[in-house]
């Protein structure tokens, strides 16, 4: 008699014997379209399978069609293993712990402002590579609505690209020129949203039922069942989560912007879809997928649509994918919440990289208050996370900076966190008295007045604000400040990340507000379009960009050579100055102890054993208990024999 689902999930030993009842049954067709790597296919079934279907089981159990569509899922799998370049085939049979090395170094750019095409980014694999970046994240590339597309992030067709870039050929011969030159590509797989000039939104709009399925349609009471608990994203341009289309006289559910349609994972027939063209994009040679907004990808009523348990288990079943088709893919989560829920994500059975937004915030903090509480105490409680696993460590990305800490944590430390955050978005956008920051607001809620910050590293560290002046004091110390942020990305373990003219020390572009399809995207602000003369000033130590550059060359050349820097675990720790920041990497008998003054006054750190250190950044000799940090000084210290 054949088991239910929910008997199944809770049967080990039927479950894997299903498992065999369905691979045996699968395998003739599954040996047609596999070929010659049946044998391959076969032994990734065997070991997978077990870990896919009751995954795929919780989702979708209780649908009359869940065999059948799991059936088509293991027949795509299979294709895509047979459509897998050989390059790629051979990455599969390596363990993926590249992001553990003292070398791994990122960097993200959006490829027209960095290079202009696929051709010019291949014309500039040897500046990233004089940079040290083995990481290279394409900022959002895919067909997508003209003018306005939320930078990229709206999809309207995942295997076609802009057209001014290139096409999809010239990607895929682009990133197997990355992985040649040791470059890891790193793509968008923007998975909870189409645009709605996606070819699955133009057959809705069209009446097709079966893609209207592939959505959420609601007429105004069955809004009324998810709507008063959502939150508004983007509430400077739209009001809601959900949009009118006439076409269809119902509402589609648009969480971020009203020609981006939330795509309805209760439906396997759109997990299918969806695992196709993520397939699609590692077989072009995607080595880690960025996985956007994955807290929002799951819906039920009556909450707030944010962090379900069902949005763990949907990217536990894509992982789960990926595992028998492009084994070597990784995925990154892209979680800006609140910080517990975005340790839940990461896990080398979901997203093996992810941001960290907290760290991100929490630098930023401290540079304006010139403490280090709320930093020391919020990582000493969520930077831990599993070995095999690595944060993503980035001072500014394309996007804006929200102020993601705990409020709990603020409380403890007597900070409220709702007046704190007004304060860091007035000093950032320069307008509280002292201010060294020229950041613009993003998102301004009217309601509330609450926003985020966009801006380039430079401007918001002093850069800008000095170079107006012509302050080579204010100057001083705002080069100091970025050596710092750089110094925390590249020591206290995960993967760094830059994002590209930041290493150059760009400033704001304000071009954006002349641009009608621009002008109300702030963001705009730090997308910033990198220049071969700009390029070349990298080299040029008597230009304020070859300055930059070179700090954050030599701090580069110094983390390469101390593995511990690299797979050695991190314990924040407690500095006993308010204004220090502290932590120490440890492997096997290796140690480096980092300390980081965020102040612009010298400050002692008194928890040294007594014992002799080297700082590894200047060769320095401190003997303890006691040293002094200059203004905005770090050192990277090591036992001295």
């Amino acid at each position: 008699m054949k088991k239910t689902s929910r008997e199944l999930l809770e049967n080990t030993q039927q479950l894997e014997h299903e498992c065999q009842i369905l691979l045996k049954r699968f395998s003739s067709s599954l040996k047609a379209i596999a070929k010659e790597r049946w044998p391959l296919v076969e032994a990734r079934l065997q070991q997978v399978l077990p870990q896919l279907l009751p995954l795929y089981l919780s989702l979708y159990g209780e649908r009359y069609d869940c065999y059948y569509h799991f059936e088509q899922l293991v027949k795509l799998l299979a294709r895509a293993v047979a459509q897998r370049p050989d390059y790629l085939l051979a990455e599969d049979e390596v363990p993926q712990q590249w992001h553990k090395a003292q070398t791994a170094l990122g960097s993200a750019c959006y490829v027209d402002l960095f290079a202009d095409d696929f051709s010019g980014l291949e014309q500039r694999i040897p500046y990233l590579k004089q940079t040290g970046i083995n990481y290279l994240h394409l900022m959002p590339l895919f067909k997508a609505p003209e003018p306005n597309s939320d930078g990229g992030y709206a999809v309207s067709d995942y295997r076609k690209t802009m057209p001014h870039l290139g096409s999809m050929a010239q990607l895929a011969e682009l990133m197997q020129k990355l992985h040649a030159e040791g470059i890891r590509p790193v793509l968008d797989f923007v998975f909870n949203h189409t645009s709605d000039e996606h070819r699955w939104a133009l057959k809705a709009k069209a009446g097709e039922a079966q893609f209207q399925d592939y959505y959420f349609f609601f007429d105004e009471q069955e809004r009324e069942h998810y709507a008063p608990w959502l939150r508004e994203i983007f509430p400077e341009i739209r009001r809601g989560c959900f949009t009118f289309e006439p076409a269809v006289g119902r509402w589609v559910w648009t969480t971020f912007n009203s020609f981006q349609w939330d795509l309805n994972y209760a439906n396997p027939e759109v997990f299918n879809a969806m695992a196709e063209e993520m397939l699609f994009l590692a077989n072009q040679g995607a080595a880690v997928l960025r996985l956007d907004a994955l807290a929002f990808v799951w819906k039920e009523a009556s909450t707030n649509c944010e962090n379900l348990p069902k949005a763990h288990t949907l990217i536990q079943a894509f992982n789960a994918a990926a595992r028998i088709a492009a084994p070597a893919l990784q995925f990154k989560s892209e979680a800006i919440v609140h910080p517990d829920e975005v340790v839940k994500y990461i896990s080398p059975a979901e997203c093996q990289l992810s941001y960290n937004p907290l760290l991100m915030a929490l630098l930023w903090n401290s540079l304006a208050t010139r403490k280090t509480r709320l930093l020391t105490e919020s990582l000493q409680r969520r930077f831990a996370i599993d070995p095999h696993c690595s944060w993503v460590n980035y001072i500014r990305c394309h996007d804006d900076i929200g102020w993601t800490f705990d409020d709990n944590v603020a409380w403890q430390l007597g900070i409220n966190p709702d007046h704190h955050r007004q304060f860091l978005n007035q000093f950032y956008t320069g307008q509280f008295e002292g201010s060294f920051a020229s950041g613009v607001p993003f998102q301004q809620n009217p309601v509330t007045g609450d926003c985020r910050v966009a801006g380039m590293l430079a401007s918001l560290t002093g850069v800008e604000q000095a170079v107006a002046t012509d302050d080579h004091a204010k100057l001083t110390q705002a080069l100091a400040r970025i050596y710092l942020l750089n110094s925390v990305i590249l020591s206290i373990g995960g993967l760094p990340l830059l994002y590209m003219g930041d290493e150059l020390g760009l400033l704001n572009d304000y071009s954006y507000t002349q641009d009608a399809a621009k002008k109300d995207d702030s963001r705009w602000v730090n997308r910033v379009k990198v220049t071969e003369q700009q390029l070349a000033q990298a080299t040029d130590g008597r230009r304020l960009s070859g300055k930059i550059y070179a700090q954050l060359q030599q701090l580069i050349a110094v983390r390469s050579r101390l593995l511990v820097l690299g797979s050695g675990s991190t314990e924040i720790l407690q500095s006993g100055n308010q204004h220090l920041f502290a932590y120490r990497r440890q492997l096997d008998q290796q140690s480096v102890l980092c300390v980081v003054n965020f102040s612009e006054a010298p400050q002692p750190f008194t928890s040294l054993p007594a014992s002799s250190w080297q700082d590894e950044l200047t060769a320095t000799r401190y003997q303890a208990p006691t040293i002094t940090l200059q203004p905005y000084q770090v050192l990277w210290l090591t036992p001295a024999s």
